[in-house]
């Protein structure tokens, strides 16, 4: 006799829950993409050093004002609480001791054996989510590609792409769309 596989979807709330029985601790790699439990990639030396950077770039470009949360839960649905390496939002910390920010204008993940995940489920995830501005910072290739446009995608992981994609160098420059008189130096993200 043969038994189907099965598995189980996750709310956000019963994540949440977990984390408050102690299931999972602060600082472990899991996360929460779209109903399933993924682990998340450990960081590398040169990993840690480009949110190190792109933090600081960030906080520079954006300025008061603005929240740069690096690694920090993102409540975006009811079944999705990624973890980007990096997303800011308005406000201050204090704006979301309570719950998590749901509308970043910036999220940035930072990637090296991640790539796969961040092209294709994680930006699908995100631009379902219909956020305007995704960034990757790709350690392999050494550039910084830029998602913006999202869009109904039936081919995409869930259902959303982003209809623009540009892949910066390290000579580029970048504007976030939230900040629109700021430069980021690619070459100051990379380590």
């Amino acid at each position: 006799m043969e038994y189907a596989t099965r598995t189980r979807r996750w709310t956000r709330a019963e994540y949440e829950r977990l984390i408050e029985v102690g299931v999972f601790r602060p600082g472990d790699p899991v996360e929460l993409l779209a109903g399933e439990l993924v682990v998340s990639e450990p960081q590398g030396s040169e990993h840690y050093t480009a949110i190190c950077l792109a933090e600081e770039a960030l906080r520079a470009a954006f300025g008061p004002g603005w929240l740069v949360r690096p690694q920090g839960p993102v409540a975006l649905d009811d079944e999705s609480e990624p973890e980007p390496d990096l997303a800011v939002a308005p406000g201050t910390l204090r704006d979301y001791r309570r719950e998590h920010p749901s509308r970043p204008v910036l999220v940035i993940e930072v990637a090296v054996s991640s790539l796969p995940l961040d092209r294709n489920e994680k930006s699908s995830l995100y631009a379902r989510a219909r956020l305007e501005d995704y960034w990757i910072v790709n350690l392999v290739d050494r550039a910084l590609e830029v998602y913006r446009q999202p869009a109904p995608d039936p081919t995409a992981p869930y259902g959303w792409s982003y209809s623009s994609r540009q892949v910066l160098g390290p000579e580029s420059s970048a504007t976030p769309l939230a900040a629109p008189d700021a430069r980021v130096l690619v070459s100051d993200l990379l380590p």
